[in-house]
């Protein structure tokens, strides 16, 4: 991992704005920027206080390339660890570029995707689950997604999972201090305070590899699919939710022949709303590729919403619905109640009570449609103080984490030897370590941080 050399993006969005920020770290970032700034002041950098800013113009000889605010921040206390300089130039792509290769003529080399955050995780800013999360925190475009990005970057989870890993460390040291002592047939370790401890991290463990679930869909969106029988009124409620006309609506049966989607943003969490083709019996070659599509999405959906007509309710049908996906979250709607006697609905509420009965068409009744959605998808599990892990490499290595404590925890009621017992611990730690990147390959690191955008 080279960090002798000097590195530069742009750290603001490529193309035309305002302004833009380029930034450059490395040893030499401060003295370089000081050959081709002219402070209005006279001032040189290198003099200057970490964290100030001051204003003056990028020259490339005689030439002002664009006048400039330059933000200075010295080593070790920066982002990257090293000399960090910000440049704030106006948005001109051609202002951008021409200042950009300035300083690689001078011997700044590109940065490579997430270079400064790898940096940051290498001069010790930050661990691995921290750097990841500025990616996390980067991509979010919802409340929820944000919240558990900007919980895992202040090292919520990885304090945990430190804490977790020093436990198990300092049992770890007593059960290799029993193999220096072999012939004395000797135990350091208390095996009752080792057997809570191991149960201790098992139900950490468990909850943490639980909270995946929900840590997912509320990172990427969760799937909500709407279902039923053609006509019900499906492509109306999307419509009704996205508050525009999103999908077709006709009277006429088998509109819909191939999913929709779109998502909106409800209490600060992203729905992705699937609006599929009506589920009936059909000779029509595209209309049963469609239905055989809805199947399919219903299967990838987190939610499900199925749709009955109230002018047509079959008992049987709802039955069927939650019978087929019985592991599925389904929410019954009964649609058109404006289209019916009061009477009628009265009878249906006492009948289908767990159902919500709205009129799509004229938004009656949606908003609550839309509080029914946001708890059944939370069940009260955002806003506490719970980790939740959303990150799909940090899942694989608790679940690894796990099966190896449970390989110790068999291993202790066999009373099998410390050797032994040893070699499951030391890959519990190592997965463990993985997280927060006190375990790591070049390999690893460079997955990782090619997810991320240039400048960051």
């Amino acid at each position: 991992m080279l960090q002798s050399d000097d590195i530069i993006a742009l750290a603001t969005a490529s193309g035309v704005g305002a302004i833009a920020v380029i930034r450059i770290s490395g040893p030499n970032a401060i003295s370089v920027v000081d050959t081709y700034f002219k402070s209005i002041h006279s001032k040189k950098l290198s003099d200057q206080k970490s964290h100030t800013i001051h204003l003056g113009h990028i020259m490339d000889g005689d030439k002002a390339l664009d006048k400039v605010l330059v933000s200075v921040f010295k080593a070790p206390n920066s982002y990257t660890g090293e000399n960090v300089v910000e440049i704030s130039c106006h948005g001109s792509t051609y202002i951008q570029q021409q200042i950009i290769q300035l300083f690689i003529r001078k011997g700044c080399r590109m940065a490579n995707p997430g270079e400064f955050t790898l940096r940051a995780f290498l001069n010790g800013k930050m661990d691995l689950s921290q750097a990841e999360a500025v990616a996390d925190l980067i991509n979010s475009d919802s409340a929820a997604s944000h919240e558990i990005a900007m919980n895992q970057m202040r090292g919520r989870f990885s304090d945990e999972i430190k804490k977790l890993r020093e436990e198990l460390l300092n049992f770890a040291s007593l059960i290799e201090l029993e193999l220096d002592f072999s012939q004395e047939d000797v135990e350091f370790a208390n095996r009752e305070q080792f057997s809570a401890l191991l149960e201790k991290i098992s139900e950490t463990l468990k909850r943490l590899i639980d909270s995946f679930a929900l840590g997912n869909v509320l990172k990427n969106g969760i799937p909500v699919a709407i279902v039923g029988r053609p006509n019900v009124g499906k492509s109306t409620l999307l419509n009704a939710l996205l508050n525009e006309e999103r999908a077709i609506v006709s009277e006429i049966e088998g509109t819909t022949r191939d999913s929709i989607e779109d998502q909106i943003v409800l209490g600060g969490i992203t729905f992705r709303f699937i609006d599929t083709a009506g589920i009936r019996n059909t000779d029509d070659t595209v209309e049963k590729i469609g239905i055989k599509k809805t199947f399919e999405k219903i299967e990838q959906a987190n939610l499900v919403v199925h749709m009955v007509d109230a002018n047509h309710i079959e008992g049987e049908e709802i039955a069927s619905i939650k019978k087929r996906f019985p592991n599925k979250k389904v929410l019954t709607i009964i649609n058109k109640v404006d289209s019916v006697a009061n009477k009628t609905v009265k009878h249906l509420q006492s009948n289908y009570s767990d159902a919500l009965f709205i009129a799509a068409k004229s938004h009656e009744g949606v908003d609550k449609l839309k509080e029914a959605l946001l708890n059944l998808a939370i069940q009260g599990n955002l806003g506490t103080n719970n980790v939740i892990v959303s990150n799909s490499r940090h899942y694989n290595a608790l679940s690894k984490a796990l099966e190896e404590i449970q390989n110790v925890k068999e291993g202790l009621s066999a009373e099998i030897s410390s050797d032994l017992m040893a070699i499951d611990i030391r890959q519990a730690l190592f997965h463990l370590g993985e997280i927060t990147g006190s375990v790591s390959t070049d390999d690893l690191l460079g997955n990782i941080f090619s997810n991320f955008c240039i400048g960051k």
